[in-house]
């Protein structure tokens, strides 16, 4: 269980892989102008991560080192065409606003990072759950900043979502802002800056947290000694 939960944290927060390693910024910031895009690429990422996690595991102990790279590269494309292909049967409409960054996802260097550096050394449980938090972990922050960006440069939240969840959610949008667009957020430029704002929150954070630790060690060293004194005693 403690190696599933370093798992879990590694990808959702420790090392995530668009706000610690900065992989994968190009869909990150292209897609992310709306919550339906960002949620569409997320799960997208999400299916081929922990596929591909699974499919290297399974074959780490066939494939030579001489082609163990290519071989990474055409599970994951394989991966990518299943999800191009559902995407265009069943969200075509999506799958038309997301154009090419869905085939993109091949060279997310994210994916074929955590095959090689993981997968091609774990077995299948712990592949598929590094995947999985892993893929959790990039859509997350998909998510929070498609979120950001459509509340804050158009004003609404959840537009469009029908494009993926179909006529369900025809009637989700929620107007916050009435009459109201934020051009700058909107293009890439502002994807820049609200990237690097929550880049500057999870710091921040970290720097809270790692401050309330060493506040925390002398308390805890001291009361060793006191029960060691107590014990000689």
């Amino acid at each position: 269980m403690s190696q599933f939960n370093d798992l879990a944290r590694n990808g959702l927060w420790s090392n995530n892989p668009a706000l610690v390693q900065l992989l994968g910024l190009c869909p990150l910031l292209a897609v992310s102008n709306s919550l339906v895009n960002a949620l569409g690429l997320g799960l997208a990422t999400l299916m081929v991560l922990v596929g591909a996690n699974i499919s290297v595991s399974l074959i780490r102990y066939h494939v030579p080192d001489s082609v163990r790279l290519p071989a990474f590269v055409m599970i994951i494309a394989a991966f990518v065409t299943c999800a191009d292909l559902l995407m265009q049967a069943y969200t075509f409409e999506l799958h038309r606003t997301l154009g090419i960054f869905i085939p993109l996802i091949v060279t997310n260097c994210a994916i074929l990072g955590r095959a090689d550096a993981f997968a091609s050394k774990n077995p299948i449980l712990p592949a598929a759950t590094d995947g999985l938090m892993m893929g959790l972990g990039f859509a997350s922050v998909l998510i929070l900043l498609g979120g950001i960006r459509e509340l804050f440069g158009s004003g609404t939240l959840f537009a469009d979502m029908h494009q993926l969840l179909g006529p369900i959610a025809a009637d989700w949008q929620m107007t916050v802002f009435p009459d109201y667009d934020f051009l700058f957020l909107v293009l890439p430029p502002g994807a820049f800056f609200a990237t690097g704002l929550l880049i500057a929150l999870k710091n921040w954070i970290d720097g809270r947290l790692a401050k309330r630790r060493q506040r925390q060690q002398p308390t805890s060293a001291q009361s060793r000694r006191v029960r060691v004194t107590g014990t000689i005693r």
